[in-house]
């Protein structure tokens, strides 16, 4: 079991994130990554049908004999983590506790600040964990539901993702926040424009890549590394191909993708 593949999967692209700390973090761990570009974003849909979606999403992974699951999605992470839990009885990992810990271990002002989708901000997942950690810190968050489609149309560096960061940042740089949460998966490849409008001293926190680091420390914990020094085997499924899916995974991957599979749940 050791050799199966980790299974991860998010409503998009924006799952790429994780998949890439954990080529970093994991070079010889095999992975297979599903989209679910169909249906993305998930952010505004009703938590019913997030839980509808996740339970899918999981089925098709267990289909492909993954050893472990990662929730590579803050709105699933959000209102959706038990339903994944109880269907695969695998290790599984969300990115939500493991940004709020990150975040806690970076803050000096203790004035924390979370982006998210609509149902992660509205879930206050972020602010009960921090609080139950520290209750000393101050969160402040916002939903900031247009970075999702911005990020999938490839406006990484683009004017309107700047204006747009603009509006929905300012509340939070005038919390005098140290330290943001990017509480989507997708943020992260607009991480460039996020952090030229908080400022150079706000500290970024990619839950993506803090979940990569908790998916190492399970697997040594659980007996499931595998042994295999050889070059791991990632594949990708999507349940639609957008025009550019393949164009901007490889532009944030900074390598080629290969076949990716179109899969109907």
């Amino acid at each position: 079991m050791n050799t199966n593949p980790i299974g991860i999967f998010d409503s998009g692209i924006g799952g790429l994130t994780v998949v890439k700390s954990l080529m970093e973090q994991l070079p010889y761990e095999n992975l297979i990554y599903f989209g679910d570009t169909a249906r993305v974003p998930y952010g505004p849909k009703s938590p019913q049908v997030i839980r509808e979606y996740a339970l899918q999403d999981t089925e098709f992974l267990l289909s492909k004999n993954v050893k472990m699951i990662v929730i590579a999605c803050n709105t699933v992470s959000s209102v959706a983590l038990d339903v994944v839990q109880k269907v695969s009885k695998l290790p599984v990992i969300g990115v939500i506790q493991p940004g709020a810990e990150k975040a806690i271990e970076e803050t000096k002002n203790k004035r924390i600040g979370v982006i998210g989708t609509i149902n992660t901000i509205l879930s206050k997942t972020y602010p009960n964990i921090i609080r139950q950690i520290d209750s000393s810190i101050e969160t402040f968050s916002k939903a900031c539901p247009l970075f999702v489609p911005l990020a999938e149309e490839g406006f990484i560096n683009h004017t309107a993702t700047e204006l747009i960061a603009k509006e929905y940042l300012f509340e939070l740089k005038i919390k005098k926040i140290d330290t943001l949460i990017l509480g989507c998966t997708h943020y992260p490849i607009l991480s460039n424009v996020i952090q030229k409008v908080i400022g150079d001293k706000v500290k970024l926190i990619d839950s993506g890549k803090c979940a990569a680091e908790k998916v190492e420390i399970l697997l040594n914990e659980k007996g499931l590394k595998n042994p295999s020094k050889l070059k791991a085997n990632v594949e990708f499924y999507v349940s639609d191909i957008p025009h550019k899916f393949t164009e901007i995974g490889e532009l944030f991957l900074g390598k080629k993708m290969g076949r990716v599979k179109t899969v109907h749940l």
